[in-house]
């Protein structure tokens, strides 16, 4: 820095002025004889009040020359309680409040809910549909966000509305399959064994999406649906068999799970989330991406001062020259960095080689990319690193300590609410967390390495804009740093 420069051209003049100030000390008196009179000696020789001027002996808290400084402290003290108190009311917040509406919200998760069963005297499908309606009319209770949706949408085939779902159109699907009603009347008049009840309905989701949100909200509901369903509908049923005089006894005999349950549910999870250890991945190990992009800058600025730093034998470098550098090695380090981040998750045998799966079919452990998922794992990770570290090194450099702590806080709570979270839970406005740098990280990781329905693009662009923008910035930081260190050695000479 040119400050410090400057810094060392003073102190070189203050050496060539030093002689002549020493001979103005030293005195020669010929009215005393020739006597050489010496400054310091007149100082040693006052030592008294000198002596009384220096060190004391240590005092207590409350003695009467502390008084002022008591105050100062008490001062200082409860200025700096009430700032991290507003700070903790106003920012930690942010992370309680993220969950704080998820009943009333949970309409926002939306279960298509598609009947096939369309011939007349379908008992199954009217059933289930009347059910999840009158679930949605019923306020008072949370509740999923069931729609009703006509077999055409989706040219009455049950793959399209599986597709629907990978294509994260809803969070889950409830289908009635065609002839659900005629194939459980035809097993017990005919007492046909082979029947099974799990053949009347399917549910389709794919927990890898968000596997937080359909462990906690969708699938607990979606069961007691079921659960509710195959027991209203097996007392509506046992009824009108046991009424019914012309069927067997020896059919029902023949066919007991026809009689009950008589109806059932087969659940796709078309992505599962699997394996567990994949959980860092994609939640709690990229705050960790966040730590050690913030704490990179303090390592490194110290290395990259000893181009300006005078008094080292050589020349200082130029300031522009300094922000390049810093830019493109800060980038250089992220990548590096990134890649020793992203072997943690291949040692642990996360998968990153198995071939993408059929979109409508459960598949486990697939990937989107194949065998190039890895690389791609590793530059969501690194262009992460850069839209999450560079807005770090910029807010480090304007607002410089104790603040940078505060913001490395505000940094991770902020990303973390707006993704370790489905934002369609929280209020209204955490939808800026769809902007937010590591919503993105996470969406691009999943969709990686379960072979989720792919908003790459987006995710890197979000990403690539974050990166852009601070890089804009760069420069102006680099400036304001110097400037109040500037300001600062003015201050302290």
């Amino acid at each position: 820095m040119q400050f410090l420069f400057n810094n060392h051209k003073i102190g070189t003049d203050d050496q060539e002025r030093e002689p002549s100030s020493t001979s103005d000390r030293t005195l020669a008196s010929g009215s005393n004889g020739g006597e050489i009179v010496n400054e310091d000696s007149h100082e040693k020789a006052d030592g008294g009040e000198s002596g009384q001027d220096g060190p004391k002996a240590p005092v207590g808290f409350w003695h009467p020359s502390l008084s002022k400084t008591r105050l100062k402290v008490f001062g200082a003290w409860l200025r700096t309680v009430l700032i991290l108190s507003t700070f903790i009311l106003a920012i930690l917040s942010l992370y309680w409040a993220v969950l704080f509406n998820v009943e009333q919200n949970l309409n926002s998760l939306i279960v298509f809910v598609v009947n096939f069963e369309t011939e007349p005297g379908a008992l199954v499908g009217p059933l289930i549909t009347k059910m999840t309606e009158e679930q949605t009319e019923v306020n008072s209770m949370p509740h999923l966000g069931y729609i009703t949706m006509p077999p055409s949408a989706y040219n009455y085939d049950p793959i399209a509305v599986r597709q629907a779902i990978y294509d994260e159109e809803a969070w889950a699907a409830i289908i009635i399959n065609a002839n659900a009603t005629a194939l459980l009347r035809q097993a017990v008049e005919q007492g046909n064994s082979s029947f099974d009840p799990l053949g009347t309905c399917q549910v389709i989701y794919t927990s890898a999406r968000d596997q937080d949100s359909y462990y906690d909200y969708i699938i607990p509901e979606l069961t007691a649906l079921q659960t509710e369903a195959t027991s209203m509908f097996g007392e509506m049923w046992v009824k009108q068999v046991m009424a019914n005089d012309s069927i067997s006894r020896t059919n029902l005999v023949k066919t007991p799970q026809a009689l009950s349950p008589g109806i059932g549910f087969s659940t796709y999870d078309l992505r599962p989330f699997y394996p567990y250890v994949a959980v860092p991945a994609v939640t709690i190990g990229l705050i960790y991406l966040i730590i050690i992009a913030f704490f990179s800058f303090t390592f490194f600025l110290p290395i990259h001062m000893q181009f300006i730093t005078p008094g080292k034998g050589h020349p200082v470098m130029k300031f522009w020259q300094l922000i390049l550098w810093r830019w493109l090695s800060t980038l250089a380090a992220y990548l590096l960095m990134s890649l020793a981040y992203s072997f943690i998750s291949l040692a642990f045998q996360i998968p990153f080689s198995n071939p993408p799966g059929i979109e409508t079919e459960v598949v486990n452990n697939a990937n989107t990319f194949g065998k190039a998922t890895f690389v791609v794992y590793w530059m969501v990770n690194f262009i992460g690193m850069g839209a999450l570290g560079l807005a770090c090194e910029n807010v480090a450099m304007v607002i410089g300590q104790p603040w940078t702590a505060m913001w490395l806080i505000f940094w991770v709570i902020t990303n973390v609410s707006t993704s370790f979270y489905a934002i369609e839970l929280s209020p209204h406005f955490y939808y800026w967390g769809y902007a937010w740098p590591l919503h993105s990280i996470v969406e691009a990781s999943r969709t990686l390495l379960f072979n989720l329905h792919s908003r790459l693009g987006v995710d890197f662009g979000i990403l690539l804009a974050w990166v852009a923008v601070n890089s804009l910035f760069f420069p102006v930081c680099c400036y304001i740093m110097r400037w109040k260190s500037q300001k600062e050695k003015e201050k302290g000479q």
